[in-house]
């Protein structure tokens, strides 16, 4: 299996780097291949604008997904968009590797999304969810964050995890066509020992052992809408 593990975080000895090379170690001694683009490391470009194509359609008004999609035919991309997008398609499990900021993703992260799921490859048109230009590749999010436990879920403090991670899980990773599998959590890691933080990699370790056995979580499927999207 190719892996790629897109890790976007600003500090080399965080937790959440540990994280990142726990799952290379594992994956790696499984026999998979595994690329990493450390966005901070890169020192990504987070911004979407006009200077992602060398050649415009329409050089007087920026429609961004219409020019992804053209940039692609006339190869007009700008070469570390390119070379991400190489990336993605070539794995076929994609780890997102991040702390929860502000109930969602570090913007650095965001950024690669926005410039990098480019439209007329990843999607486009009616192919999304199961439809998506991405099906048959696997997803997993991998986060920690500074809140306990039980401060996450209905009636908590915070609500539902899974409400923060919408936008990423469903609106962006299943939207695409991938399967996406249930999140790997480590809760309140800036403050917890280091033994707890060891129990965390352990367990990791273990979830990234038995992927396999990983049933992914449930979205729409085309099929169960008519033409204009209406509910069957």
């Amino acid at each position: 299996m190719n892996v790629l593990i897109v890790h976007a975080h600003p500090e080399p000895q965080s937790f959440t780097a540990a994280l990142r090379d726990q799952a290379v170690e594992t994956l790696q001694a499984q026999g998979h291949q595994v690329q990493v683009s450390d966005l901070y490391a890169m020192n990504w470009n987070p911004v979407a604008s006009a200077e992602d194509f060398s050649t415009r359609e329409n050089p007087e008004y920026l429609v961004y997904a219409l020019e992804q999609r053209l940039g692609v035919k006339s190869q007009s991309l700008a070469p570390d968009i390119r070379q991400e997008l190489d990336k993605l398609l070539w794995a076929d499990l994609l780890i997102l590797n991040f702390p929860i900021y502000w109930f969602s993703t570090p913007a650095i992260l965001k950024g690669w999304i926005d410039r990098v799921l480019v439209s007329g490859v990843c999607y486009g048109g009616k192919r999304f969810y199961d439809q998506g230009g991405l099906r048959n590749k696997k997803a997993l999010v991998t986060v920690t964050l500074g809140g306990r436990e039980h401060m996450f879920g209905e009636g908590a403090i915070h609500g539902p995890l899974e409400d923060m991670l919408r936008p990423l899980l469903r609106g962006t990773l299943a939207y695409v066509g991938m399967e996406v599998l249930e999140p790997f959590v480590a809760w309140h890691v800036p403050y917890i020992s280091s033994e707890a933080r060891e129990q965390f990699l352990q367990g990791y370790r273990e979830r990234l052992e038995h992927l396999q056995s990983d049933k992914p979580l449930l979205f729409p499927r085309l099929e169960q809408f008519d033409e204009a999207l209406y509910p069957l």
